[in-house]
Parts: C-alpha cells; structure tokens; sequence
C-alpha cells in the first residue's frame, strides 16, 4: 500500500508540474480554451511532445483538427497567449507565424511546408544560474509584426521545459496553435521560413543542454532568427 502510495503521489506531482496553451485573446475578444486553440493532444493530460521529429511538433495534433473560431486582430497590435495553469518548467517561450493561402481554409490547413518564420525568442537571465522570465507565468502577449501581409494565420506557441534536456530526447515541448485573422498590414513577404517538424534537430545546443552545471553563460535558441520588419 505504501508502494501505491507513493507512486500516485508522484504521478500527481509529474502531472501537475506540466501544462496546456489553451486560449489566445485580444483586447475584449477570446479567452475562452480551446475555442481560437486547436485543440492539443495533451488537452487532458498536460503531457508535452518530446521528439522534434514528430508530427506533433507543429501543433501538438496527431490528428488534425481545426479550432471553433479564428480571432481578428490588426497587424501591429499585441495578442496574448494563456499557459494553464503556469509554464512551470525553466526555458524558452517562442512564437512563430504561418500564413494560409488565400484559398484555403483556415480551419482545414495544416501548416505543413517551409512556412513558419519566428516572431519571438526568449532569452534567459544569466548569472549564479540561468533564470528565465516566462517561469511560472500564465500568460504572454506578443506583438504581429506590423508589416506583414493581411491574411488567415497560425500563430504556434512554444514553451521548451529545459530541466531535463542535459541528454537527447530530455527536451519538453509545449505547444498549440491558434488561428487568427490578420488585418491592415503591409506587403513584406518574411524570410528565413521553416518546417515543422524540420526545424530543429535534437543535438541543437539550445535543445540539449544542461541548465544546471556548468551554468551556461550564453544561450542560442533552437529556430530561425527572429523575423522583424
């Protein structure tokens, strides 16, 4: 019975040390999970994906499917991503767009190809140890680049639990992607696109890394540059 015990004990402790990204909102608009969010396939378990070779590493889906609604927000403007219940993890919050054609769906796309380009990388506070700014926060805005082209996006949010990523495969991957309707804008097409997966590789230095020690007096963020306008 002990034995019971305590495995439960820890399970519970495994389960509530993970999170969900389940709601994206703006101004008055949104906040409900799941409902600009396509829905994660840790929705339940607040598990996260651990190979960057998956399919889940795009928008942690196995299987496709598109969120209720997509939210309008102007180009220039902020929207804020909701953790639940906080990024309990140490390590890095970054965003990346991809826009749809103009023909397709937005709640049907995929967002597979060479399409992503990064609006947003956190970098760590560097001292006696490595602190990050997203630890145990609930929520992150972030801003559209203002020149981007009106559309229908996905906006992928990431959040890399570095606390175990001292061996290959140790890396934590948080994500979901919310739809967003785009407006105003300009005309500038962004470079530096990638895939998902494809992005990454698992020996990346900002991927495998030991947080602890030696602490790491520099951090390069697993991705593309951060693309400005």
């Amino acid at each position: 019975m002990k034995a019971s015990a305590a495995l439960a004990l820890g399970a519970a402790a495994c389960v509530s040390g993970h999170y969900t990204l389940p709601k994206v909102f703006a101004g008055g608009a949104g906040g409900q999970d799941w409902q600009y969010v396509r829905k994660a396939d840790n929705w339940q378990n607040n598990g996260f994906v651990g190979s960057v070779n998956s399919e889940q590493i795009r928008c942690f889906q196995s299987v496709h499917q598109g969120a209720p609604g997509t939210l309008e927000v102007a180009a220039g403007s902020s929207v804020t991503y909701g953790v639940a219940p906080n990024a309990y993890h140490p390590g890095p919050m970054q965003f990346y767009l991809a826009r749809a054609p103009d023909d397709v769906d937005i709640s049907s796309w995929k967002g597979d190809g060479a399409v992503w380009f990064k609006i947003y990388q956190e970098q760590p506070n560097f001292g006696g140890q490595l602190t990050w700014p997203s630890n145990g926060k609930s929520s992150f805005p972030v801003t559209i680049p203002r020149c981007i082209k009106a559309g229908n996006y996905l906006l992928r949010a990431e959040h890399i639990g570095l606390h175990a990523a001292s061996t290959s495969g140790g890396a934590q991957f948080y994500i979901s992607c919310a739809q967003l309707k785009v407006t105003g804008g300009g005309s500038t097409e962004p470079s530096n696109k990638v895939s998902f997966p494809g992005a990454y590789s698992a020996s990346h230095p900002g991927i495998q890394i030991n947080i602890n020690w030696p602490v790491p007096t520099r951090y390069e963020n697993p991705g593309p540059a951060v693309f400005t306008c």
